[in-house]
């Protein structure tokens, strides 16, 4: 398959996840521009290492490139310990409000970090992450006496309590260091998480009714973010210590207690702190390094033999995509909650990752994935149930944001035998190669994979060479997976659960197990193991036809949690007079089950095609994933080998999606879902084409330019065609 459809689509392999995902502001571009440099510094440093070599150049006392690891303890120093609950709606005055006793307080704080740093001559720049405990921080519990405002209502005192919850920061940032021998003076700086409050309950003691008052977790629509400086000196060849002050925002907090009968209160806290730390780094050296070295003097052809069999220890990657996209006026005989504005808009948004593995022991991998989001998506990511970016985050923001998405355990274990010395290794084992959430190195092809931890189903399930990932390939969510495979996810496309694979010879069995989100299309993921759950079941077969290879894939799937039934929903609204239908009233357990068939084949060296199709149980409301009943997707892809220019590609595919009977009824009265609900709908299937051509500018940056056509948006035969125009801009290293 010419490399397996030559080296332009390798990225597909790294099956990064299908999240329903948004769109850019201005600051969205910062860190694309970071990830550029940081590649072409790469870049740099692997010529420089080059030209070195050539002309035999000593060495320098201490390198600080490639990956470091370690850990730190130190400091926080809150700058504000004032608390208020301010009395907002239902209140008339000020006096009325309360002032418990702060927790703000200096602290300790310890925590582990990680990164990757480039170097050439004496400038350094890196990325890294780390996670940190940090005491003294959240609400006051206990009980408190009232103001003399509340006295005549009978009120002398009132209990706050907040469920307990982690102290904690991490942080996504970036360093440029100048080195002076063995010292490294630095500034670093990023995208920032934590410091929300935890749910909480207020009670006014001794009230005649109505003095309970509950409140959810704290909201920030701010950026939270870090920025310090520090110097790090080695002391032996592969450790380092440092010491390094910086500001931690983790922003403006607002929490808003409730007693549902029109009174408030509601928290605004500036949650900032000074952090003075050290820490003990072991610098690990280029990801690429071996688990072996080959002895001095030791013969070039042997060395070259061997290196086939070298596996790499450690692995860091990152990748940054913004997508701008946008559609004119279109027309509509009306419009709803969910509907793309008839009006035409444009919107833009970013996603950066930083990808990071160890190797623990034989076969056995660790990986952590911080992610930075902003943006969002065209109508906030609604309008079509084949939603137009997939490779953007849907929880919108106009500041950026951190979250950890992945992160897990893989082991792998052999099942052919030893794949070291063997005459026969070619047909007993395969190569794996150094890409995303993957450490190189040689396996046996016969192999049993377990994965374990958060990360997404598409990264083991529904996988396709041609369509998979749409921050290289289509963006549209028709193309890039099963549009009816409701797999469990929370609102950014990741859950916790567990995978295993069984490789044999041409097939593989994959089940696995997931949680579900807390309530449909949720931004928590069900807490409690095993009460509301996904199972799916996945058999992929590889063959040829015509002497090109290709591959299978069967998969069912059953989603056991708490849904409603749209008919009775409908029958309720109807009973009631109370219209729009609300989804949320009859959620009962319920098994919602489907599957599909997922083909990919190649047609010639550079040329492939792809062709899914799915089916669920439309009795049941969406659950994580989107609003389609039934799809077929097929489609074309060209590797840019063809025409003379490797790193481009161009495809193009066509969808076809429906709705079932329950479905449409429910939609027909005006109910919402995740993505679509026009208010009315006059029913006809929704039909997606897309055609993209993406422009490979060097071997870490490309462009892309996208075109989508939907007709019937959300199902809906009175609105649309809409046109879609995009460009993306992804940088890789």
């Amino acid at each position: 398959m010419s490399e397996r459809f030559d080296r332009t689509v390798r990225s597909w392999r790294s099956k990064v996840a299908i999240s329903a995902r948004p769109p850019f502001q201005p600051r969205s571009t910062l860190a694309a521009v970071l990830l550029f440099v940081l590649a072409a510094s790469a870049r740099g440093e692997e010529t420089k290492r080059d030209n070195a070599n050539m002309r035999a150049a000593a060495p320098p006392a201490f390198t600080w490139a490639g990956i470091y690891m370690g850990i730190n303890f130190g400091a926080g120093f809150p700058s504000h310990v004032g608390e208020r609950l301010q009395a907002g709606s239902g209140f008339t005055t000020t006096a009325f409000d309360l002032y418990p006793p702060s927790r703000e307080r200096s602290g300790v704080t310890f925590g582990v970090q990680a990164g990757y740093s480039w170097q050439f001559g004496s400038w350094v720049i890196g990325v890294g992450a780390d996670f940190n405990a940090l005491e003294g921080r959240g609400g006051s519990t206990g009980i408190f006496p009232a103001p003399p405002a509340y006295w005549p209502l009978g009120v002398h005192s009132y209990t706050l309590s907040y469920v307990p919850s982690a102290q904690y920061f991490a942080s996504f940032r970036t360093r440029v260091g100048f080195a002076v021998d063995r010292t490294l003076f630095y500034l670093t700086g990023g995208v920032a998480s934590g410091g929300a409050r935890s749910p909480a309950t207020l009670v006014l003691n001794g009230g005649s009714g109505g003095d309970i008052f509950m409140a959810e977790m704290s909201q920030s629509s701010r950026m939270k973010y870090v920025l310090g400086a520090g110097l790090e000196y080695a002391f032996a060849e592969t450790w380092s210590a440092r010491l390094e002050y910086f500001f931690l925002s983790q922003s403006f907090n607002t929490q808003l207690f409730d007693n549902g009968s029109s009174f408030q209160y509601f928290t605004r806290t500036r949650n900032e702190n000074g952090i003075l730390r050290f820490g003990l780094n072991h610098n690990l050296g280029p990801h690429y390094e071996a688990t072996g070295q080959h002895e001095a003097g030791a013969d070039k052809a042997t060395a070259d033999a061997d290196e086939s069999d070298q596996k790499e220890r450690y692995s860091v990657h990152g990748q940054s995509t913004v997508v701008a996209q946008g559609y004119p006026k279109f027309p509509a005989l009306y419009s709803g909650k969910n509907s793309f504005t008839s009006k035409g808009q444009a919107s833009a948004g970013s996603t950066t990752d930083l990808f990071m593995g160890l190797r623990l022991w034989e076969g056995a991998g660790a990986f952590v994935n911080p992610e930075v989001d902003q943006g969002f998506g065209l109508s906030d990511s609604t309008g079509a149930a084949a939603y137009v970016n997939g490779s953007v985050a849907k929880v919108g923001a106009a500041a950026p944001y951190l979250r950890f998405q992945r992160y897990f355990l893989r082991q792998i274990i052999g099942l052919g035998g030893a794949t070291h010395g063997n005459a026969d290794r070619g047909s007993r084992s395969e190569l794996l190669e150094a890409t995303q959430n993957q450490l190189a190195g040689r396996v046996d092809k016969d192999r049993v994979i377990l994965t374990i931890g958060k990360f997404a189903v598409g990264d083991v399930f529904d996988d396709n060479i041609y369509a998979h990932d749409p921050t290289t390939g289509f963006l549209n969510f028709a193309f890039n997976t099963m549009a009816a495979f409701d797999y469990a996810a929370d609102s950014w496309g990741y859950t916790y659960g567990a995978a295993l694979e069984w490789r044999q010879d041409w097939w593989t069995l994959r089940g696995g197990l997931f949680q579900l989100s807390k309530v449909p299309n949720g931004l928590q993921i069900e807490p409690v193991l095993g009460r509301q759950f996904m199972g799916v079941a996945e058999l992929e077969s590889r063959y040829e036809l015509w002497g090109q290879p290709g591959e299978a894939h069967f998969l069912v799937y059953g989603d056991n949690g708490y849904l409603s039934k749209y008919d009775q929903v409908v029958a309720l609204a109807y009973a009631t007079g109370d219209f729009p239908p609300s989804i949320e009233n009859l959620r009962k357990r319920h098994l919602k089950t489907g599957g599909g068939i997922n083909i990919q084949q190649q047609l010639m060296p550079g040329l492939g095609a792809f062709l899914r199709a799915s089916m669920l149980d439309g009795r049941y409301e969406t659950v994580d994933y989107t609003d389609v009943n039934r799809q077929l997707s097929m489609g074309v892809v060209a590797a840019g080998a063809l025409w003379g220019r490797p790193r481009d590609q161009v495809g193009a595919a066509v969808a076809f999606g429906g709705l079932a009977g329950p479905q449409i009824r429910y939609f027909a009265n005006g109910g919402t879902s995740v993505y679509i609900g026009d208010g009315a709908l006059s029913y006809s299937g929704e039909k997606v084409t897309e055609l993209y051509y993406r422009y490979g500018v060097n071997s870490w940056l490309d462009l892309t330019l996208d075109h989508q056509l939907i007709i019937n948006p959300g199902h809906n035969g009175a609105r649309g065609p809409v046109n879609v125009f995009g460009i993306r801009v992804r940088a890789a290293f």
